[in-house]
């Protein structure tokens, strides 16, 4: 094997927008993200409404509904 290939491999840990944070395996120090297990609609159960930029509106007023 080739020296010097790989890169580094860290125990980092991951901070989530919700303030959850985990330890994990990766090859950056540290991570940040915005869903995690803790505060994901598929894990918790609950459905966030994000808002789709007035897409709905948009359709409405094309479409004079």
């Amino acid at each position: 094997m080739k020296a010097n290939l790989h890169p580094k491999y860290y125990v980092t840990t991951a901070s989530c927008a919700c303030g959850n944070k985990f330890e994990l395996g990766s090859t950056k120090e540290n991570l940040k993200v915005d869903v995690c297990s803790q505060c994901h609609p598929f894990y918790t159960g609950k459905q966030k409404f994000v808002d789709a930029g007035g897409r709905v509106d948009k359709f409405k007023k094309k479409y004079n509904l």
